[in-house]
């Protein structure tokens, strides 16, 4: 877990996954106080430097299309859309 920092604790984001070439960046969160001022954008974009400069050919990360707010985040530091996924439950 990796925390960005203004005076206190204010974005926060992951990894696992780690494959040989790429790792996955999961668990972002900002608190709804500290939302709005770049936070979390700053905390994505550092880690996934400080990933690649690591060694890692690629960071990649799973988000919810429903959320613009984050594509939006995502999009701005470089990130690209792949694929889309859908999870499907079938009960007896």
């Amino acid at each position: 877990m990796y925390i960005w920092q203004n005076d206190v604790p204010v974005s926060m984001a992951g990894v696992s996954g780690a494959t040989p070439n790429g790792i996955r960046i999961n668990a972002v969160y900002t608190p709804p106080e500290y939302r709005r001022k770049g936070y979390a954008k700053s905390c994505v974009a550092t880690l996934s430097k400080s990933l690649l400069d690591k060694g890692f050919k690629y960071c990649f990360l799973f988000t919810d299309l429903a959320n613009p707010t984050s594509n939006r985040i995502y999009k701005k530091i470089g990130y690209e859309p792949v694929c889309d996924f859908s999870d499907y439950w079938f009960e007896n």
